[in-house]
């Protein structure tokens, strides 16, 4: 790159400071607050350590098909970035951390589409451009993209956050499904929240990369340095800086000139070469000599980009850096939240030669040409395309997803390995568009009829040695390019990752995919965070909870799940369902085939909010249940997926009302029929999804509180016409809360039964028994809350 380039964009790096720590003072320091002292925050020392390397990386080194995941407290330092390149408002950036403004952490869904990947939650926005990679390539084995429209996935990290243990969870499926076009960069500036990093932890780094195939660059000494280095006694001075403590190093930083020669007089005789080069510098010169590190020398990170940029091989940079390089903060250890005092900001403001008033305009104070930093800007083939999200066309869903119409026990895991394999006889749009994956519990989660039908992915082929040795075999695992299961080891974080992946194809590829992931129903507890942020970024995907609940009764607490339905009921873009026949199951996953693709906007009619679409979690078991005779009518169907209907209608004068969701179906059935015997007109309501049936109702109250008095949820017109003074008893195969609620809607006395302890091996009937969740645990507990004389049954 020529000079004058270099020139211009460290003008533009200075004022990507500037704009990063101005916007944070303003927010903290200028912004008027309904919350009085409480501090609004910021990072500006984090901000200032990445601010060359993203400036080298979206002014010059990215292109447009590029995709970056940025360090979570680097986000002032993107919106700067984004503002300079007409991405973004002054009005944002003036609001920045306030309500409507530019986020804390880059964010998809609250910063709008140019944002590539959600950060926010430490190395998961690092580990999702690994899998964002393996699905690009995905897609181009597909035939759906050109080799040559591929981007680099590229994560700015923060060296504390390398602590993460996903990231290397993370890395295990890279080297497995052969990794490319994949840059992490760590802002190695050996400072984290609390603590200054461990010595000698980048010689650990560099050899795990190094293990998985990875190139590593190390980027420790800037130019500045490396001149000196060259000189007498330069040596000895490097020798001495490689072998600094690190937090030697960051004390030195901050207290500046005078106690670099301070140390260097301890250190070194006065007559040794050391001395003397050191007496030849100024203190302005000293001190930019010390803090050019690697990650702080634009020209350095331009050649290493370029170099890198010549291979697929993916590539870890570790660039030395500086927290608060540039700043009065810098080297501090308390730098990681502190700000700069209004009397720092001023004097950092006037060395900018920057008025008054004019603190927001893109090229105040700038020694380059703004016309010329202007033209750089909008040159630079990152900001080439208008828009950074894609589009993808939407795929038809059958009107009906074909499953067994059988009177024989048959659990909704089984109901669900069917159906998937009815989808992988065909050969439409549709069945091409799915992929699923499963961490090592492909086959005992039913999707080992799929994969057999449509094979693993591979970018090369391998043949099944079983099948090769004439060894008989239920399952024929082919592995080719044409394959469409990603088979993963046993890390439901890297499942869920690989979900959010899949679920952002149609924005980052142009390519939709329909994913869906299996996983045992308890772990979902394993990778939770990876789960909300894969719903955070509005990730589509269909997630197949199953085996669930002490229903899995052999198996002990350690695979029996209880909370995991307040999990989908609280998850946010994420609809859950909890079916116990397969009529209801095949509806449901039509519906969540195509609610996965929706992405219009809420309507005045909507509660659920089903236009915007979401992703899809059902929670199944291994139970089979005696499927019921009959075929439900278009009104029935439309309560199933909007969270209940009535199996059993309550008629005029019902002694007890029975709700039960999921696997209990029979205990509910069986109790309303052993009652019918001595009491009249007992109703059983089947709750497909609580949480849909909670969110209609929450919605409704939230519109009759502003106005709209006539509105009506489903779970309130369900219950319109049962008399508030029938008792009501819930049930479940996982905590009572997750259907206890029910007894507020219209004021019912209300009996909650399900699973509060961890659960223990035993028959289904055992378990049952012990937790009263069986028919005669029903019983008693309407007997509880019923007035008058007990049932006879």
């Amino acid at each position: 790159m020529p000079a004058t380039n270099i020139s211009q964009l460290k003008d533009i790096e200075s004022r990507v400071l500037w704009l990063a720590s101005w916007m944070i003072h303003n927010a903290n320091a200028l912004r008027e607050s309904e919350d009085g002292d409480v501090k609004v925050g910021g990072h500006q020392a984090s901000s200032a350590s990445l601010v060359t390397i993203m400036t080298a990386l979206y002014f010059a080194a990215l292109r447009a098909q590029d995709r970056v995941a940025v360090k979570p407290h680097a986000s002032p330092v993107y919106h700067a970035i984004q503002y300079l390149a007409g991405k973004q408002t002054v009005e944002k950036l003036k609001n920045f951390r306030g309500f409507g403004g530019a986020q804390s952490y880059p964010s998809r869904t609250k910063d709008g589409p140019n944002v590539d990947f959600s950060t926010g939650s430490v190395g998961l926005g690092v580990a999702q451009t690994l899998f964002s990679s393996l699905v690009q390539d995905y897609i181009v084995h597909q035939g759906g993209m050109a080799e040559d429209d591929t981007g680099r996935m590229v994560a700015l990290i923060g060296d504390a956050e390398m602590d993460e243990g996903n990231i290397y969870e993370a890395l295990f499926e890279g080297w497995k499904h052969g990794l490319r076009n994949c840059w992490w960069i760590i802002d190695y500036n050996r400072q984290s929240l609390d603590a200054v990093v461990r010595e000698g932890l980048f010689a650990r780094f560099e050899d795990i990369f190094r293990g998985f195939g990875w190139n590593v660059v190390t980027l420790r000494h800037g130019h500045l340095q490396t001149e000196v280095f060259a000189k007498p006694g330069g040596a000895d001075l490097q020798q001495w800086i490689e072998a600094c403590p690190n937090q030697l190093y960051s004390a030195l930083t901050f207290k500046g000139a005078q106690a670099w020669r301070d140390q260097f007089s301890e250190d070194f005789d006065e007559s040794s070469d050391v001395a003397k080069l050191i007496a030849s510098l100024s203190d302005d010169q000293l001190t930019d000599v010390m803090g050019n590190l690697g990650g702080h020398d634009i020209e350095l990170l331009m050649e290493a980009f370029s170099e890198a940029a010549e291979t697929e091989t993916p590539t870890l940079f570790l660039c030395y850096t500086i927290k608060g390089h540039g700043l009065p903060l810098a080297g501090h250890k308390d730098n990681h939240a502190g700000l700069m005092t209004t009397g720092q900001m001023g004097s950092y403001k006037q060395s900018l030669g920057i008025r008054d008033g004019y603190e927001w305009e893109p090229w105040e104070g700038a020694a380059s040409d703004p016309q010329a930093l202007q033209g750089l800007v909008e040159s630079a083939p990152f900001f080439e395309r208008a828009e950074r999200r894609l589009n993808a066309p939407k795929i038809d869903v059958p009107d009906e997803l074909h499953h067994p119409k059988v009177s024989k026990m048959v659990s909704t895991q089984m109901g669900f390995g069917t159906i998937m394999h009815e989808i992988a006889k065909e050969d439409t749009p549709f069945s091409n568009a799915i992929v699923t994956t499963s961490p090592d519990v492909t086959v005992s989660t039913n999707l080992g009829g799929w994969v057999n039908r449509r094979g693993l992915f591979s970018k090369t082929v391998h043949s099944d040695v079983f099948k090769d040795e004439k060894i008989p075999s239920t399952y024929k695992w082919h592995q080719s390019s044409d394959g469409q299961h990603f088979e993963l080891g046993i890390a439901e974080s890297n499942l869920f990752l690989m979900l959010s992946a899949l679920g952002l194809s149609h924005d980052i590829n142009g390519q939709r995919i329909l994913p869906v992931g299996t996983v045992y129903d308890p772990f979902i507890y394993r990778a939770a965070d990876q789960m909300n942020y894969a719903c955070y970024q509005d990730a589509r995907f269909m997630l197949v909870a199953t085996p669930s609940g002490v229903t899995l009764a052999p198996e002990g607490g350690a695979h029996q799940s209880i909370g995991t339905p307040l999990v989908g009921m609280a998850q946010d873009r994420m609809a859950s369902f909890e079916p116990a026949f397969i009529d209801e199951l095949a509806l449901i996953m039509r519906f969540g085939f195509d609610f996965m693709q929706r992405d219009g906007g809420a309507t005045d009619t909507d509660l659920l909010e089903d236009e915007t679409g979401g992703s899809v979690y059902l929670r199944l078991s291994t139970r089979p249940v005696e499927q019921p005779h009959r075929t439900l009518t278009t009104e029935q169907q439309d309560q199933v997926i909007e969270g209940g209907y009535w199996l059993r209608h309550p008629g005029s004068n019902p002694r007890a009302v029975i709700a039960y969701t999921g696997v209990v179906a029979p205990e509910a059935i069986e109790a309303a029929g052993r009652l019918a015997g001595d009491v009249r007109d007992v109703g059983v309501l089947a709750v497909t999804s609580a949480d849909r049936l909670h969110k209609g109702w929450a919605a409704a109250q939230r519109r009759r509180q502003k106005g709209d008095r006539a509105v009506r949820s489903h779970v309130e017109t369900l219950m319109q016409d049962v008399d508030p003074g029938t008792p009501l008893v819930t049930v479940c195969d996982a905590h009572p809360a997750t259907l206890s609620w029910l007894g507020s809607v219209q004021g019912h006395r209300t009996r909650g039964l399900g699973v509060e302890t961890f659960g223990q091996t035993g028959t289904i009937a055992d378990l049952y028994r012990s937790y009263g969740i069986d028919a005669s645990g029903i019983i008693s507990a309407i007997e509880e809350i019923s007035p008058g004389r007990p049932c006879r049954v």
